[in-house]
C-alpha cells in the first residue's frame, strides 16, 4: 500500500509539471493568435507598413489615428519634425560653452523590441541642453473637463543622470518657442527624471497666487512604487497623467496606478496658506520655565559615597606567573641595526637603534615589571547627583501667540489653472538615445487608452515576445550574481528531497518480522497438522481392532519401545527427524495407549504453538 501511495505522489508531482508547461504554451499561441487577428483586421488598409524580415518577432503595424476630441497628438511615423521647433536660445546662468541649446534630435526607430515602420523622437546627444516644443491643436482651458496627458519613453542606454519629462507651456501673448527655455513659464511638468539614486516621477503645477499674482511651484507626493526598474529594463513605458476639475489626479505607468491625491491636500507646499501663524514679534520671557524635571533640593549626598574612588583597581587576587623576568626590559635596542651613513649628530641629534621585543621575552609568561591586570571597583558610585523631581514650576514648552496670516487666502478650484498652448522638452542628460513617442492631449481618459493600445500596446507585445525565457533569465542573473546558483540549488533540490522523503515507500519494521518470522511459524503449523491428521487416522484404526490384537502386541511394541529410548538417550539432537520416523512407525504398528491418545489431543489444540514446543511434546509422547 504504501508504494501505490509513493508512486501515486510521483504521478500527482509529474502531472503538475505537465499541465503548468502546457499552460505555458498556452499563453504563447493566445498571444500570437491575438496577434494574428489584428494583422488580419489591418490586411485590406492602404496605409499599412508590412513587416520588416530581420524583427525576431513580426507584426503589422499601422499609425494610430485618435478617435475622439483631442488637443494634440503626435507619432512621429512620418518622419519628420515639421510641427516642432527647435529652440535657439541660451540657458542663462549657466557657462557659455554649455548654455546654448544645441542638443540634437533625431527621428529613428527602436534599438531593441523595435515594430516595423514605427519611428519616435530621440535625443542623441551627451551633457548638453536640448529643447524643443509644438504648438497644440487649440489651447486647453481649465475649466469643467478633465485634462489626460499620455506619451512614451524609453531609456535605450539606461540612464544616469536626466530628465524625460515634458512641460506643458502657458498661454500668453508673448510665448515664442524659438526661445523656449528653463524660465519659459509652464503650467504643468509632468515625467521620470533621475539622478544618482534618487528616482522621480514628476507631477508639478504653477499656482497663482490670488492676492499679489505670483506663481509658486507645487510638487505632488512622491510615487508609492518602486521606479528603478522602469530607468533599467530598457523598455518602452508609457506615463499618463490624467487631472480632474474636483482637484482629484491620478498618474499611471503602463496603465497602472502608481500615485493619487488631491491638489489640496497631497502636494508641498499647499495651495492654500494656514490661516494662523506664529507671531513674529512676540519672545519667550526670561522666567519661562521649561523644565520638566528638576534637582530634588531637598536631597542630600550620602556620608559613605566616594566621589573620588577609582573606576578600576588592581586585582588582588591575581598572581605573578611563574617564570616572570622582572629585571629583563619588555624592548632592546636592535643589535642588527646601523647608523645611516648621513646622520650628522648635529642636525640629527644622538643616533639610538630602534627597539624591538626582546627575543629572551619569547620563551616565558613576560618581561618587566609585573602588575596585576585590573577589575572594575565594586565601590565604585561616580559623581553623586541628586535625584530628579518634577518641577512645580513647569510651564510646558513656550511657543509664540498665533495672529491671523496677513498672506492667508483661499482658494478651493486650484484645478483652473493658467491655460496652455504649446507642449516642450527642455531637458539636460548626461545619457544619450532617450526615446519619445506617441504624445496626446485629451480630455477623455478612454481616448487615450485606445490610442495607447493602437501603439504601446505593440511595443508591449513585442517586448515580450522577444524576451528571453524563465530559465535564459535566471541564468544570466546567475551570470552577474554567480551567489545565485546557491538559492537555485536550494529552491530545486530542497522540494525534492522532501518529496522524496515523504512520498517515496518506505518498509517499516513490522513489515520486516513478518517476513522474517511468518514463514517458518507456517511450515511448523503445517507440520502439526499433519501429525494430527495421521494420529486421528490412528484412532480410527485403533477401535476397529479387536481387544485379542491388544494382547497379542505387547512384546512388540515393548521392543519399538526399547529401540526408541535407546535411540533417544544415545542419539544426538541431528537425528531428530529419524525418531519421528521411528514413532510413527511404532505408532502405525502398535496400538496407542490412554496417555498416548490423550497427548494427542493435547498436540490439536495446542497446533498454533511454535516449533519447540511440538517437538517437546513429542519427546514427552515418546518417554
Amino acid at each position: 500500500m504504501k508504494l501505490r501511495w509513493g508512486w501515486t505522489c510521483l504521478l500527482l508531482l509529474c502531472v503538475a509539471m505537465v499541465t503548468w508547461s502546457q499552460e505555458e504554451e498556452l499563453d504563447d499561441e493566445e498571444e500570437v493568435q491575438m496577434e494574428d487577428e489584428e494583422e488580419d483586421s489591418e490586411a485590406d488598409d492602404s496605409g499599412e507598413v508590412k513587416a520588416d524580415a530581420n524583427v525576431s518577432f513580426q507584426v503589422t503595424y499601422k499609425t494610430p489615428v485618435p478617435t475622439g476630441e483631442v488637443f494634440f497628438s503626435e507619432t512621429f511615423d512620418d518622419g519628420s519634425l515639421s510641427r516642432w521647433i527647435k529652440s535657439k536660445t541660451m540657458k542663462e546662468d549657466a557657462d557659455e560653452d554649455i548654455a546654448k541649446y544645441d542638443g540634437k534630435w533625431e527621428i529613428e526607430a527602436l534599438k531593441e523590441n523595435k515594430v516595423p515602420g514605427d519611428l519616435g523622437l530621440v535625443l542623441k546627444s551627451r551633457a548638453k541642453h536640448h529643447a524643443i516644443a509644438a504648438l497644440l491643436n487649440k489651447p486647453y482651458i481649465f475649466k469643467d473637463r478633465p485634462l489626460v496627458v499620455q506619451y512614451e519613453v524609453n531609456f535605450q542606454d539606461g540612464i544616469d543622470c536626466g530628465g524625460a519629462y515634458i512641460k506643458l507651456l502657458s498661454d500668453s501673448p508673448d510665448l515664442d518657442l524659438e526661445q523656449f527655455h528653463d524660465r519659459t513659464p509652464y503650467s504643468i511638468m509632468f515625467g521620470p527624471d533621475k539622478c544618482g539614486e534618487d528616482y522621480k516621477l514628476h507631477f508639478i503645477f504653477r499656482h497663482k497666487n490670488p492676492l499679489n499674482r505670483d506663481y509658486e511651484e507645487k510638487h505632488a507626493k512622491r510615487a508609492d512604487t518602486d521606479l528603478r526598474k522602469v530607468y533599467s529594463d530598457k523598455k518602452t513605458h508609457l506615463y499618463t497623467l490624467v487631472l480632474n476639475p474636483d482637484n482629484s489626479y491620478e498618474i499611471f505607468i503602463d496603465q497602472s496606478s502608481v500615485s493619487k491625491g488631491s491638489l489640496l491636500t497631497d502636494v508641498i507646499p499647499p495651495v492654500n496658506p494656514p490661516k494662523e501663524i506664529d507671531d513674529p514679534k512676540d519672545s519667550k520671557p526670561d522666567d519661562w520655565d521649561e523644565r520638566a524635571k528638576i534637582p530634588d533640593p531637598e536631597a542630600v549626598k550620602p556620608d559613605d559615597w566616594d566621589e573620588d574612588a577609582p573606576a578600576m583597581v588592581p586585582d588582588p587576587d591575581a598572581v605573578k606567573p611563574d617564570g616572570w623576568l622582572d629585571d629583563e626590559p619588555e624592548f632592546v635596542p636592535d643589535p642588527t641595526a646601523n647608523k645611516p651613513d648621513d646622520w650628522d649628530e648635529d642636525m640629527d641629534g644622538e643616533w639610538e637603534a630602534p627597539q624591538v621585543p626582546n627575543p629572551v621575552c619569547k620563551s616565558v609568561p613576560g618581561c618587566g615589571e609585573w602588575k596585576p591586570p585590573t577589575i572594575n571597583n565594586p565601590l565604585y558610585k561616580g559623581k553623586w547627583k541628586a535625584p530628579l523631581i518634577d518641577n512645580p514650576n513647569y510651564q510646558g514648552v513656550w511657543s509664540p501667540h498665533k495672529i491671523l496670516n496677513p498672506d492667508y487666502f483661499e482658494d478651493l478650484e486650484p484645478f483652473k489653472m493658467t491655460s496652455f498652448r504649446a507642449v516642450g522638452l527642455e531637458l539636460w542628460s548626461m545619457t544619450s538615445d532617450i526615446y519619445f513617442d506617441n504624445f496626446i492631449i485629451t480630455a477623455d481618459k478612454e481616448v487615450a487608452d485606445r490610442w495607447a493600445a493602437d501603439s504601446w500596446g505593440l511595443k508591449k507585445l513585442v517586448a515580450s515576445a522577444n524576451e528571453p525565457g524563465v530559465f535564459s533569465q535566471l541564468t544570466l542573473a546567475a551570470e552577474e550574481r554567480p551567489w545565485l546558483w546557491v538559492i537555485y540549488v536550494l529552491t530545486v533540490g530542497l522540494p525534492i528531497g522532501l518529496g522524496v522523503l515523504f512520498c517515496w515507500p518506505k518498509k517499516s519494521d513490522d513489515d520486516y518480522i513478518y517476513k522474517k518470522i511468518d514463514p517458518s511459524k507456517t511450515e511448523d503449523v503445517e507440520e502439526e497438522e499433519e501429525e494430527v491428521e495421521e494420529e486421528e487416522q490412528e484412532k480410527e484404526k485403533q477401535e476397529d481392532q479387536g481387544i485379542a490384537e491388544e494382547i497379542a502386541e505387547p512384546t512388540g511394541e515393548k521392543e519399538s519401545r526399547t529401540d526408541d529410548e535407546i535411540e533417544a538417550t544415545g542419539g544426538d539432537a541431528a537425528a531428530e527427524e529419524d525418531e519421528d520416523e521411528e514413532e510413527e512407525a511404532s505408532k502405525s504398528n502398535g496400538t496407542p495407549s490412554d496417555d498416548e491418545m490423550k497427548d494427542a489431543d493435547e498436540g490439536i489444540q495446542n497446533a498454533g504453538e511454535g516449533h519447540k514446543q511440538a517437538v517437546r511434546k513429542r519427546r514427552v509422547r515418546k518417554d
